[in-house]
């Protein structure tokens, strides 16, 4: 596979607590620079990353993360001052504990309506796979699948585990023809990058294939 082909899957991906301008600046040069599909960052800096590439480069960032137990309400809010404030793709937390709780409509509800609040922008469903049993993975793949939302995401990268290779397996036996798959957290080299689009990921968020990129240089 081509680099440039796993490189314009690329969520270039910079979510640390302590990330500055200046670094967040910096992602948004490379992936510019290396047709990155999106960067995806905190919900403070998309004004002014959006402002930044000028249309260059999409800008994707967080909300109810990383632990999804926000009110629906509030990440409605979150949604659509993102998408107000220039971000082109969000992808969300969902309620890790309605899971556990089987509350299987309200789940659905959620998504829809922030869904709703993302105003025809792209939303991707993180269901934190990590803390998931295969079962309750399958029948999240049906609730996205009738969410309306275009992606379901492995994990956030701050719930103990990233993403595996069964899961992404997995995700491409049960999510419907309408649902792309992300795969995110410990995608570390090319290989594994690769591995992942294979499987059936269309998008990877990552922070090191760019970094891998640059050491072949």
């Amino acid at each position: 596979m081509e680099v440039k082909t796993i490189l314009a899957a690329c969520d270039h991906t910079l979510l640390a607590q302590s990330a500055t301008w200046e670094e967040i600046r910096a992602i948004c040069d490379d992936g510019m620079k290396y047709g990155c599909a999106s960067v995806c960052i905190p919900a403070s800096f998309v004004a002014r990353s959006a402002a930044y590439v000028e249309g260059k480069l999409p800008i994707c960032t967080v909300i109810g993360f990383p632990n999804g137990y926000d009110t629906t309400a509030a990440k409605c809010f979150m949604a659509a001052d993102a998408v107000d404030n220039g971000a082109d793709e969000v992808d969300m937390v969902i309620n890790i504990g309605w899971v556990k709780d089987q509350k299987w409509d309200d789940l659905l509800s959620e998504i829809r309506a922030i869904k709703a609040a993302c105003k025809g922008k792209l939303l991707k469903v993180i269901i934190e796979c990590c803390l998931l049993t295969d079962e309750e993975k399958i029948k999240l793949c049906e609730i996205v699948t009738a969410s309306g939302a275009e992606y379901i995401k492995t994990s956030t990268g701050f719930g103990g585990g990233g993403a595996t290779r069964e899961d992404v397996a997995l995700f491409a036996k049960h999510v419907g023809p309408n649902v792309k798959i992300k795969a995110a957290g410990g995608i570390a080299t090319l290989q594994d990058a690769e591995d992942f689009l294979d499987l059936g990921a269309s998008r990877l968020g990552t922070s090191r294939i760019v970094k891998a990129v640059k050491a072949m240089e």
